[in-house]
């Protein structure tokens, strides 16, 4: 993954439109009233998230640190479902958010617009990227916590910081499929979890209740379930392979600081 929030791992290269295959009519709601995803950050994993929702019928909002017009590519591939906008302008729109940005750079995400709303978190902590955060490097908190306390109104859910992004688009099933994967959440709102996992549901995924933000380290870097467990070879990137709900459950109950 890259962009601030994927693995560092070779052969990342231009992302693919994702499959149709029989998704929710355009204005399905599954679960919820939510059918605008807003992305603060549009690098390789929100770009991926952004496909895999207009595929399944959300409409999007895109938003980088650069500013709108360097998002006309994208906008363009993904066509009338999707426009460019400033990061307060998605944040206001989107009934998620998705916020996919540097960690350096969470305390730039706008916190009035988010109030109340459900924010997925895809962030890790690379210190060679990020600085140093001790309190991170000491274990007292978590990314996600720290997201958190910067949006204190928002519902925060931790996910797809664990898959990398090719993974992502290639991986992604219609609900029910025998080879369907599962991705990690973690949250302290049970509501915001739920429709964390409606949301997983309808681009594609099973959600693995991975329990509250505190515990979401245990799908982060150097974790059993981060990265290669998507991998056909733990040596490689370049393979994909499923991995289904509970494989994904051993994994988190696995890990160790």
């Amino acid at each position: 993954m890259a962009g601030g929030t994927g693995h560092r791992a070779p052969g990342t290269g231009r992302d693919c439109r994702p499959h149709r295959w029989g998704m929710p009519s355009p204005r399905t709601r599954l679960g919820s009233d939510m059918t605008t995803v807003g992305m603060i950050g549009s690098g390789h994993i929100g770009g991926t998230v952004a496909r895999l929702a207009v595929a399944a019928g959300y409409d999007v909002v895109l938003s980088n640190s650069r500013g709108p017009e360097t998002l006309k590519d994208l906008v363009d591939e993904l066509g009338a479902r999707a426009r460019a906008a400033t990061a307060p302008e998605a944040a206001t729109a989107g009934d998620l958010v998705v916020v996919t940005i540097p960690l350096k750079a969470y305390r730039d995400v706008p916190v009035e617009p988010l109030a109340g709303k459900l924010v997925l978190d895809t962030n890790n902590y690379y210190p060679e990227r990020d600085g140093r955060f001790p309190e991170l490097d000491s274990g007292a908190t978590t990314s996600s916590e720290l997201l958190q306390r910067h949006l204190p109104r928002s519902r925060v859910v931790k996910v797809f910081n664990n898959i990398f992004f090719k993974h992502l688009h290639s991986l992604a099933r219609p609900t029910g499929a025998d080879d369907r994967s599962a991705l990690p959440i973690a949250g302290d709102d049970a509501g915001a979890k739920a429709e964390a996992t409606a949301f997983l549901d309808r681009i594609g995924y099973d959600a693995v209740d991975a329990g509250t933000l505190a515990e979401s380290w245990r799908y982060q870097p150097d974790t059993p379930a981060y990265g290669t467990i998507y991998s056909a070879d733990p040596a490689s990137w370049e393979r994909e392979a499923p991995a289904d709900a509970a494989r994904v459950r051993a994994a988190v109950a696995e890990a160790t600081r």
